[in-house]
């Protein structure tokens, strides 16, 4: 304490000597007031002095960009989560964004506003920062490139990419007919419009269908890979092909475009064949590191950085060889990660935002101001749909696809989103696209963009109708002992059979032990057994047929009952822990970590085997073998509010669980993740019916491997689905039946002669 005082005194007393010192050499100074050129403007006191310093600073260049980064920003974030929200990508939802801060929206209705904020003269620092954005962009778009997807599916992905190119290509320039006489002969020689247009019909957005797929949990499958793969492919041949188009256009002609197209054959093998080889072999020592030090960063971007600037001298554009300076990265997934993380967020969050933004600037709406530039807009959206989603389409189905697969995958080649945009920009950049054409496009870029993700889903609807059939169940026996229990099996019935539980007849029983009970006490207990379940029943309006008997002999009554009424399920409720005979104990049950839940329930389980009546597995068995209806049993690990669905499955004699995916899909239930015990076997029954299942609930159901990472239970919000043998295959093992959620596990319906 004494120590920070004296030195506070020495601070306190060095600062009020040298303000001193510097107050006395300012004062000094004034004797040199007179020889100053270019004194304060007379008349103006501190506050204008002030305030004329602030308007100055206002208009410094730095701080208008800096100001326009700000609101780009903002405005692209809300944008994209209000897109997000309505199930689009967030990246329609940015270029959207960029375009209402141009004179389409903001510029139209508040033009003082974007006057002040985007000034003329400041475009052109946005313009550097944008282009900036996409070199980096098109430099992760090369390294996101799977060359091994696109060796795997070569034959395939041939044909449909290239058929989604040469297709919409074709029409496109048979569509310049009609409108360039009109709108663009004055800007440009036909052939390079022509080649704008079909090149303009052309892109998939790789980035954007990528990200569809992922979101729609199809990366895995077969129609997934495949899209991805005729991506890939669509996307470096629709580049080479731009390439080609914007040499053709700067010369003016195919002939003198030659020389260009050379110096680019020649750029294109020295990144294969001499770059390419020397990165890898420096990429090898870097594939098990997760730092890569900042010489090295710095050496990868010099060779980005110089493959752009080599394609702008040739005449191809900066972007071309900020892709090709991807592509011939080091293969190893290590090193793209690493160089990827440190690129990506960088470019996507900032710098592609600046990039539409300056899109929007440019983009008038207002131009398409006649009936007859509607008209060609809606021509220039069917055309690219046309082209675009029926050659590819058309192209897979021919390649030996199902007609629901190629038309997945013709939607998805459609997307055209950001990658469209970078083609426009450089049309326009060189004068080949007139503003309305360009504008028109625009909207032609986002709307098939937009159309995909409603397009799935349609697609997804009317294949999965052909699939239904007329209502499969028609009766079920919940069977419960306490009175929470029937309202807990109703609620899970409800989820299993979904809005078909409301057709069906729905059998209540409740059985009471003694046959010495009073009849007045039976009423009684009746009234407030079925109590919970009535209630639960009148809330979701299903009908409850109750049946309720007195007796000692409480498993040969269910039997009788479920063999007597032929019903499509059993719904068992069971005791906390009922597969396992005994509970571990001593020292091994400390050494596995059992978790707190677990030796709660363990707890409840020693209990409750003494109470008369309660159904654990001895029971259960007796019960389930003497049944040959289905039959379903629900242990309730302290589940509250169901809204994780796991289905497990174990092998072929697993796939009748498969069944009962439709009804649970009809109540609300928008997702289930499929666990599987192993990987199924190539062309095996269990295999087919499970790509068959995939495909007809593809959205709603991601698969994921038993006891993942993703399968870290909540006791309070997860149902597990799983069948009778697979849990008796899980209740070997303690360790893992103690991880379980609450689960209905079903024994399928057998055959009288299989009846014990």
């Amino acid at each position: 304490m004494h120590k920070n005082k004296k030195n506070y005194t020495i601070y306190f007393i060095m600062m009020l000597l040298f303000g001193i010192l510097i107050y006395g050499a300012i004062t000094e100074g004034e004797r040199f007031s007179h020889l100053t050129v270019g004194n304060p403007k007379p008349g103006m006191n501190s506050f204008d002095m002030f305030r004329h310093i602030l308007e100055t600073n206002l208009r410094n260049p730095v701080t208008i960009l800096l100001l326009q980064i700000i609101v780009i920003l903002i405005t692209v974030r809300l944008f994209s989560h209000a897109f997000k929200y309505i199930n689009q990508p967030g990246v329609i939802g940015e270029i959207v964004a960029g375009i209402a801060l141009g004179p389409s929206l903001a510029g139209y209705f508040f033009p003082e506003f974007t006057a002040f904020i985007f000034p003329s003269e400041s475009l052109h620092n946005l313009e550097l920062f944008s282009q900036i954005g996409l070199v980096l962009f098109m430099f992760v778009i090369g390294m996101e490139l799977d060359f091994g997807m696109l060796k795997n599916k070569m034959n395939e992905t041939l044909v449909i990419s290239h058929a989604g190119i040469v297709v919409p290509f074709f029409l496109g320039i048979i569509t310049s007919y009609w409108v360039y006489e009109v709108y663009a002969s004055s800007h440009t020689p036909f052939l390079p419009f022509a080649l704008f247009m079909g090149i303009s019909m052309s892109i998939t957005a790789f980035p954007v269908l990528a990200r569809i797929v992922q979101e729609r949990n199809m990366t895995k499958t077969p129609t997934g890979i495949l899209a991805l793969a005729s991506a890939a492919n669509d996307d470096v041949t629709a580049w080479c092909l731009l390439a080609v188009v914007i040499a053709i256009a700067k010369a003016g002609t195919v002939v003198s475009a030659l020389f260009t197209i050379l110096l680019t054959c020649i750029y294109i093998l020295a990144m294969f064949f001499i770059i390419k080889p020397f990165l890898k072999k420096i990429g090898n020592l870097y594939a098990n590191k997760e730092v890569i030090n900042k010489s090295f960063v710095g050496f990868i971007f010099l060779i980005l950085i110089a493959s752009s600037m080599i394609t702008e001298i040739i005449g191809i554009h900066a972007l071309f060889g900020a892709f090709m300076a991807g592509v011939v990265m080091p293969g190893n997934m290590g090193f793209r990660k690493v160089m990827m993380e440190k690129v990506e967020d960088v470019a996507m969050i900032i710098f592609l935002p600046l990039f539409f933004a300056y899109t929007g600037l440019n983009t008038q709406i207002g131009l398409i101001n006649s009936s007859e530039l509607w008209i060609i807009c809606l021509l220039f959206i069917f055309v690219s749909v046309a082209g675009k989603f029926g050659g590819c389409a058309i192209a897979a189905r021919c390649v030996g696809e199902t007609w629901k697969d190629s038309l997945v995958i013709g939607s998805l080649m459609n997307t055209r989103g950001l990658m469209e945009l970078i083609a426009l920009n450089i049309g326009r950049e060189m004068g080949i696209l007139p503003p309305e054409i360009f504008a028109i496009l625009v909207i032609m870029a986002l709307s098939t963009t937009f159309m995909t993700t409603p397009l799935l889903s349609m697609i997804e609807r009317a294949f999965a109708q052909k699939k239904k059939t007329k209502p499969l169940y028609k009766k079920i026996i919940l069977c419960f002992g306490r009175p929470e229990s029937g309202r807990n099996l109703l609620s899970v019935a409800r989820i299993l059979f979904g809005k078909q539980l409301k057709q069906m007849d729905v059998v209540a029983a409740h059985y009471t032990l003694g046959t010495d009970l009073n009849p007045v006490k039976a009423e009684q207990y009746s009234r407030e057994s079925f109590a919970p379940i009535l209630r639960e029943a009148s809330r979701k309006h299903i009908r409850i047929d109750k049946r309720y008997k007195v007796t000692d002999r409480l498993n040969q009554e269910i039997v009788k009952l479920a063999n007597g009424e032929r019903n499509d399920l059993l719904l068992l409720g069971a005791g906390p822990r009922f597969m396992t005979d005994s509970c571990p104990t001593g020292e091994d049950n400390r050494n596995f970590n059992i978790p707190i839940v677990s030796r709660f329930t363990q707890l409840i389980k020693e209990k409750s085997m003494h109470l008369p009546g309660s159904l654990l597995r001895e029971k259960l068995e007796w019960i389930i073998n003497r049944v040959n209806s289905p039959v379903a049993i629900y242990e309730n690990r302290d589940l509250r509010t169901p809204n994780r669905f796991f289905l497990l499955l174990n092998g072929d004699e697993d796939i009748f669980m498969l069944q009962y995916l439709e009804s649970i899909f009809t109540n609300g239930v928008s997702k289930i993740k499929i666990m599987l015990t192993g990987i199924p076997d190539k062309d095996s029954f269990f295999e087919k019916e499970l790509k068959k299942t995939v495909n007809i609930y593809r959205s709603k159901i991601k698969i994921i491997p038993f006891f993942s990472t993703e399968t870290k239970f909540n006791y309070k919000t997860d149902l597990l689905f799983m069948s009778y043998r697979t849990c008796i295959e899980m209740a070997a093992d303690y360790r893992i039946y103690d991880q379980l959620p609450s689960f209905l596990t079903i024994r399928p319906e057998v055959k009288k002669n299989e009846i014990e």
